[in-house]
């Protein structure tokens, strides 16, 4: 009963969904920050009310402080925790799962959940390195509050700004000494690179007595990574150092040029070599043949030799009154001598007919509209800019007129064939392109405000199919569609993946 009392206290107070952000990388991040809401009850009237930050490392699992929590895992029943998302109109109700006092973190469940998930960072992080604090501070609600619901209704997360400053030791735990302001309702909060990947879990800040600085301490990602294998958490982790989206997408524009010149030189390569092939078939050919032609003629003299021969021969032999041998001789020998002819009227021509080219598939050899069959792609690290989306070698079945795996129309276009994709599930928007001259494989993410995807989701038009299309009408409607989704995406994406394909046969 305590519980559906807190929920429904909860979702009464909840608002409207907050204001659209942009697709930068700290708001991607922001969308799996949340607000720890700890309410207390005695004889069903509230006791207390605490709060801190959160981030999503599952949709349904939240890392925070253990001492955001502590009172609800010391009394479990009489502390109701609530997780309120950084926007949609929802809250949830969650329970700890995994709590470790010592390193000062605890793992949150929500079971109705679907948050977008962080990913964590797993390279070096030095002094001076710009980082970011994503949470909630108190001082803030306190100037900002009207009433109680503004403490748990969905709202960004605040964001700060400042420089690593060294790993210390807190309390026997490794932290990450910071100059971005944070304050209490921080906690729990992610400490994040320029990329908003997670490089540690704010806990604590110095006081600042006298006019001292303030300095902040998140708890190290190395504790964070150890805390979530003992829990038994799967989490996303990415290692390669952050770039700019705009250098990146110059330095690729650069790469992409070269990959075509690439191809096109590797295309020469392959017409040379084939020509060679076909000069070496056409020697061999033409020494068969001539040798073939040598021998039937031969056999064509000596058949009109030895049947001149057979017929003089059953001359003689009737001169000598075997008139019966000299009959079979010379039918032998006028059979030798129609044979000869025969052999020579059908010896070889001089004509050469070569073998049917067979050769190793080459990119660029095809035309654009050409199945290619099953094909594995590898991760290009120095072409991609990676935040949070997983490395691994992906797959790509192309088919005839730019159908892939067997369901997804793409639409040609300069550069190769190109398709938006929409997922009803994930809140991010992929421009997916594919050159079949250079079997590169392009995925463009952009991470965008739930109330964007929900915009763009009502684009799909109930004519339009899903699968790969076959009539010019359908091709039309998708053309449409897509071009409306381009008009609502920003201009710059928060990741793009270049792959290199080569065929799975």
């Amino acid at each position: 009963m305590l519980s559906r009392f807190v929920l429904a206290v909860l979702l009464t107070l909840v608002g409207l969904s907050p204001a659209m952000a942009g697709a930068d990388d700290i708001a991607a991040t922001a969308r799996g920050v949340v607000r720890v809401v700890t309410i207390a009850m005695v004889d069903d009237q509230v006791a207390g009310f605490g709060h801190g930050s959160g981030f999503a490392v599952a949709p349904n699992r939240i890392v925070t402080n253990a001492h955001v929590v502590e009172l609800a895992e010391r009394y479990p029943d009489n502390v109701v925790i609530g997780v309120v998302p950084s926007e949609g109109s929802k809250s949830y109700q969650g329970r700890v799962i995994a709590y470790d006092s010592r390193r000062d973190l605890a793992l949150i469940e929500v079971s109705e959940a679907k948050l977008p998930p962080v990913a964590l960072f797993t390279g070096p992080v030095t002094e001076g390195d710009q980082v970011i604090a994503l949470g909630y501070p108190g001082n803030v609600d306190l100037a900002t509050a009207q009433s109680a619901a503004d403490y748990i209704r969905p709202l960004s997360p605040v964001r700060s700004q400042g420089v690593a400053s060294g790993r210390r030791a807190l309390t026997g735990i490794e932290v990450l000494l910071h100059t971005a302001s944070i304050a209490r309702g921080n906690s729990g909060g992610p400490l994040l690179d320029p990329c908003g990947r997670v490089i540690g879990v704010n806990s604590a800040l110095t006081r600042a007595d006298d006019g001292d600085s303030t300095f902040g301490f998140a708890i190290a990602d190395t504790e964070l990574m150890a805390f979530l294998r003992e829990a038994k958490q799967p989490y996303a982790s990415v290692g390669v150092p952050c770039t700019s989206i705009e250098e990146r997408l110059r330095e690729d524009s650069a790469a992409d040029a070269r990959a075509v010149v690439e191809a096109a030189a590797a295309k020469r390569e392959a017409a040379n070599a084939a020509a060679l092939r076909r000069e070496e078939a056409l020697n061999v050919a033409r020494g068969q043949a001539e040798r073939l032609r040598e021998n039937a003629m031969a056999v064509a003299a000596l058949l009109l030799v030895g049947g001149a021969l057979a017929v003089g021969g059953a001359g003689l032999l009737e001169s000598r009154g075997s008139r019966r041998a000299a009959i079979w001789t010379v039918s032998a020998g006028g059979i030798a001598i129609v044979a000869a002819v025969v052999v020579f009227l059908l010896r070889p021509s001089a004509e050469i007919q070569l073998p049917r080219e067979t050769m190793a598939t080459t990119p660029g050899t095809g035309a654009p509209g050409t199945a290619i069959g099953p094909m594995i792609c590898t991760l290009i690290p120095d072409r991609s800019r990676i935040t949070v989306s997983s490395t691994a070698e992906t797959r790509l079945d192309w088919g005839a007129k730019g159908c892939a795996d067997g369901q997804v129309q793409y639409l040609e276009g300069e550069g190769g064939w190109q398709r938006i994709i929409v997922p009803e599930d994930e809140p991010t928007v992929t421009v997916a392109r594919f050159d079949p001259v250079t079997r590169t494989y392009t995925q463009t993410r952009y991470m965008l405000p739930a109330a964007t995807m929900d915009a763009i989701r009502k684009l799909h038009q109930p004519s339009t199919p899903n699968a790969c299309v076959k009539t010019d009408k359908a091709l039309q409607n998708l053309e449409g569609e897509q071009a409306q989704i381009r008009q609502q995406l920003p201009p710059l994406p928060n990741e793009k993946l270049v792959y290199s394909c080569r065929s799975a046969r």
